[in-house]
């Protein structure tokens, strides 16, 4: 989609990925807690789990031709223009399209199909622990170490990877703070709030397109234009903001738990570098570049808005289980395992 240009560029890859943003950013805000009882002095709970989060029907696709594109266009008269999003059938191909000049001539640059779907379902993990502190109240970490290309035996070439994982949340059962009357409530209730951000690197390789009459690899445009492409690279900023208001009610070893919240995904991400993108031909009808630097920057608020929690712990001694489920404009469930006391 690079020789689309930065404007077409940005605009396709936002309208493919956007539900993949939205359903990420839900899954990271997924699975804080399961329970508004929060833990004695220095009780911990130490959990691994994972969150997918439903990729609606009317989400897993979109129409490139309603993105108001200046390049971009069908290969021929006639075709459809709708094609997959990220969350669209991975079995079905992306709209086939060309690129065309804007200098007036309307010479047919590139063809190629947009891309086909990947997963309807967008998962995320969580790995936390939670510490009980004084007045009734539990104070969580996420993290996961930075993962790269070395981790898995990679080496150093330009599509290394990075990720990495931190948050930090805090929950308060109100109900203790209510005197001699919190033993008249049957249940606990507590308000929580819970942060994370997720980071994301990988090397790119973008170089010039070879095609025209002659199959050459695109030359610059003029002087003027970078020829190192050396410095390519995908970054993309994940976080998320969950507020919630919890009530549960242990039944010996099982508590069940429902709850309302606040739900905030920001995304950011771009390709970062210099990248020879295809504007023109020569007098010889074979492809000239222009040199781009970050073509495509994307800085959003992916997904806000009220959630509902419907789940249970389940303690057997130091073992726990939990597993929950949350409506919302996308639909996620989590689960996973825990030990603690």
């Amino acid at each position: 989609m690079f020789n689309s240009g930065p404007g077409d560029a940005t605009k396709l890859a936002q309208a493919y990925l956007e539900p993949f943003f939205k359903g990420f950013g839900n899954s990271l805000s997924s699975g804080w807690t399961n329970t508004a009882k929060t833990k004695k002095f220095l009780h911990f709970d130490l959990r691994i789990s994972a969150s997918g989060t439903q990729i609606p029907t009317a989400d897993q696709s979109f129409d490139y031709a309603k993105l108001g594109l200046q390049s971009v266009g069908p290969q021929s008269a006639g075709q459809s223009t709708l094609t997959p999003t990220f969350g669209g059938n991975s079995n079905t191909t992306g709209a086939p399209v060309s690129i065309y000049s804007t200098d007036g001539n309307h010479t047919k640059l590139a063809s190629f199909n947009l891309p086909s779907g990947v997963y309807n379902i967008v998962p995320a993990p969580q790995i936390q622990l939670t510490v009980g502190l004084i007045h009734n109240t539990d104070v969580t970490l996420r993290y996961m170490p930075t993962l790269n290309s070395s981790s898995f035996g990679g080496n150093n070439n330009n599509n290394n990877f990075s990720i990495d994982m931190i948050g930090f949340g805090i929950k308060h059962d109100i109900i203790q703070d209510f005197g001699t009357a919190k033993h008249l409530m049957p249940f606990d209730l507590a308000i929580a709030f819970g942060y994370t951000r997720l980071t994301y690197s990988y090397g790119l390789t973008v170089t010039p397109q070879s095609g025209g009459p002659l199959n050459q690899t695109a030359k610059p445009k003029d002087a003027s234009q970078s020829t190192d492409f050396s410095n390519q690279v995908l970054s993309g900023k994940f976080s998320n903001i969950n507020i919630q208001a919890i009530i549960s009610k242990k039944l010996l070893f099982f508590t069940p738990f429902a709850a309302v919240g606040y739900n905030s995904c920001s995304t950011s991400i771009g390709t970062y570098g210099n990248y020879p993108i295809t504007t023109g031909v020569d007098a010889a009808q074979n492809p000239v570049y222009t040199t781009y630097n970050n073509p495509v920057v994307i800085n959003e608020t992916s997904l806000s808005g009220l959630h509902a929690d419907v789940g249970f712990q389940l303690n057997l001694l130091i073992l726990n289980i939990y597993g929950s489920y949350t409506a919302a404009s996308y639909n996620s469930f989590n689960a996973g395992i825990g030990l603690g006391f």
